[in-house]
C-alpha cells in the first residue's frame, strides 16, 4: 500500500493500493481506445467539454485545497490560491485552443491545396510533481486533451489524491478513460515508459530523475519527451531598484510554498552600494514569517513536504558558513516538533562556489552576495548548471534588456519573479529541462505537424 503522511504532524492521511499488472494493462488499453474515439471529436466540441469539466474544481475548491495542505503541507491560503491559478491557466489554454490548433491553410497556389494540421500524438504519460500538485499536471492535461490526446496521469506518491481529483473532473467527458489516474512504483513507471501504447511523456521533477526518465525513453522508444526540471534561479538587485517593493517580492519569491518551487528565488546578488540595506530589510521581513499548522490562517510558512530535506538544507547552510558566509537568521530545523519545519534562513556574504548558490535548495533560504556592478552580477548569475528563470530588479529598461540578452535561462523577469504567465512558454535552458508548456507552444508539444499537399486537377 502507498501511505501518505501529513508533513505537519506525521499522521497518516490515506492509504492507496498500487496498480496490479492487470489493472495497469487495462488502463493503458482503455486510454488507447479512448484516444482513437476522442481524436474524431471536432475541436469545438472538445473545447466545450473540457471547459465543462473544470466545474469539478470550482465546486470542490475547498475540499481540494484541504487535500493539498494535508498531503504536502502548503498553507491553506496558498492551496486555495493554487486552485484559482490552475483554473485561470486552464481557461487561458482553452481560450487560445481554436486559434492554435485549427489547420493552417497556406496562401493559394494554382492547382494545389496546401494546409498544415496539428495532429494528436495518442496517449500522453504525465508524471507530475508534488510541490504544485494542480498547476503542474494541468500544464499537460488540458492542452493534451484539447489537441485530441488521452492522458495517463501518474501523480507524485506524496500527492496522489490530486491525481484522483483530475480523473474525477474529466470523467464527465463523452468518451471515458481520457484522463486515467495510476498509482505506480518506480519499476511500474519504468515499465510504462517503455510501453508502446505511450506516445509522449511529460515529466516534472528533479534533474537526476529527469535524466533517468529521458534515458529510459530514449533507449526503448523514438518518442518526444518534455522535461520540466529543477532551477537555481538568481535575482539581481541593481542600485536603482525600489528597495521596499523589491525586497518584499524577492523574499516572497524565495519563501512562498516554503521555497519549494522550481522557479523560487534561490540566490540573490545585490549592488554593493545598497547591500547592507537589502540585508536589513530582508531580515525584518523574514523574521515576520509565521511557522505553524498549515490549516491555520495565521500560518505563512508551512512544513517542508519531505523530511529528508531538513538534513540537506542544514548541510547547505553549514557548507556556506565554512566558506565564510554569515547566518543572519535561522539556519536550522525547528526543534521539538513533529513537523518538517526549517527556520526561514538569511545568509550574507555567500561565495558563489557554495552549495547553496550552485544547487537547488527547495527550502526557505535566501543567500545573498554583494557585487560591484552589472557585469559581475551577470557572470555570477550565469555560473550555474541550471537555467530556468532569472529576475532583474531595476527601474532601467535598457539595463534589463542588455542583461536579458546574455542570461542563459528560459524566462527573464524585470521587477517580478516566481510566476508563470500562461501567455508565455514555460521552458528551461541547460539542466532545467527541454520543451515548453503553456502559450501556443504548449500545444505543439502534444501534436505533430501533418502536411496536406493536394494537387486539385
Amino acid at each position: 500500500m502507498l501511505q501518505v503522511v501529513n508533513p505537519y504532524n506525521q499522521q497518516l492521511v490515506t492509504e492507496l493500493s498500487w496498480e496490479t499488472e492487470a489493472s495497469l494493462n487495462s488502463k493503458l488499453e482503455a486510454a488507447q481506445s479512448g484516444y482513437r474515439r476522442w481524436r474524431e471529436v471536432p475541436l469545438t466540441q472538445r473545447i466545450t467539454q473540457v471547459q465543462a469539466c473544470l466545474d469539478h474544481f470550482r465546486t470542490n475548491a475547498d475540499a481540494i485545497a484541504h487535500d493539498i495542505t494535508l498531503q504536502m503541507g502548503k498553507p491553506l491560503a496558498e492551496a486555495r490560491q493554487e486552485v484559482n491559478t490552475m483554473l485561470g491557466r486552464a481557461e487561458y489554454m482553452i481560450d487560445i485552443a481554436e486559434a492554435t490548433l485549427s489547420p493552417e491553410v497556406l496562401s493559394p497556389l494554382e492547382g494545389f491545396h496546401r494546409r498544415i494540421e496539428h495532429a494528436p500524438l495518442g496517449v500522453v504519460f504525465d508524471i507530475a510533481a508534488w510541490n504544485y500538485p494542480l498547476l503542474i499536471p494541468v500544464n499537460a492535461i488540458v492542452p493534451a486533451l484539447l489537441a485530441g490526446n488521452a492522458v495517463v496521469l501518474k501523480h507524485s506518491p506524496r500527492t496522489p489524491l490530486c491525481g484522483q481529483h483530475f480523473e474525477k473532473a474529466f470523467e464527465s467527458l463523452e468518451i471515458p478513460h481520457l484522463v486515467t489516474n495510476v498509482i505506480l512504483d518506480v519499476p511500474q513507471t519504468q515499465q510504462v515508459l517503455r510501453d508502446s501504447r505511450i506516445n509522449h511523456v511529460a515529466f516534472t521533477g528533479s534533474v537526476a530523475v529527469g535524466k533517468k526518465v529521458y534515458e529510459t525513453v530514449g533507449t526503448h522508444r523514438l518518442i518526444d519527451i518534455g522535461l520540466e526540471l529543477g532551477g537555481n534561479d538568481a535575482a539581481y538587485i541593481a542600485e536603482d531598484a525600489d528597495l521596499e517593493f523589491t525586497v518584499a517580492n524577492v523574499v516572497e519569491g524565495a519563501c512562498y510554498n516554503a521555497g519549494q518551487s522550481c522557479c523560487a528565488v534561490e540566490r540573490v546578488y545585490v549592488h554593493h552600494r545598497i547591500y547592507e540595506e537589502v540585508l536589513h530589510r530582508a531580515q525584518e521581513l523574514m523574521d515576520q514569517l509565521q511557522l505553524g499548522d498549515p490549516l491555520e490562517a495565521s500560518t505563512t510558512l508551512g512544513p517542508l513536504a519531505r523530511q529528508e530535506s531538513l538534513g540537506m538544507l542544514t548541510h547547505q547552510v553549514q557548507d556556506a558558513k565554512k566558506l565564510g558566509a554569515q547566518i543572519l537568521l535561522g539556519g536550522e530545523p525547528m526543534p521539538d516538533t513533529a513537523g518538517n519545519f526549517f527556520h526561514p534562513t538569511l545568509l550574507a556574504h555567500v561565495p558563489n562556489q557554495a552549495d547553496v548558490m550552485q544547487e537547488e535548495s527547495f527550502g526557505p533560504i535566501v543567500p545573498i552576495q554583494s557585487v560591484a556592478n552589472d557585469e559581475e552580477a551577470l557572470a555570477n548569475m550565469n555560473e550555474s548548471c541550471y537555467g530556468l528563470t532569472a529576475s532583474l530588479w531595476t527601474q532601467d529598461r535598457e539595463r534589463a534588456e542588455r542583461l536579458a540578452r546574455d542570461l542563459e535561462v528560459g524566462t527573464v523577469f524585470q521587477n517580478r519573479c516566481d510566476y508563470l504567465d500562461p501567455a508565455l512558454p514555460w521552458t528551461g535552458a541547460r539542466d532545467s529541462g527541454k520543451g515548453s508548456t503553456l502559450s501556443p507552444h504548449g500545444f505543439y508539444a502534444f501534436t505533430r505537424r501533418k502536411s496536406i499537399h493536394f494537387r486539385t486537377y
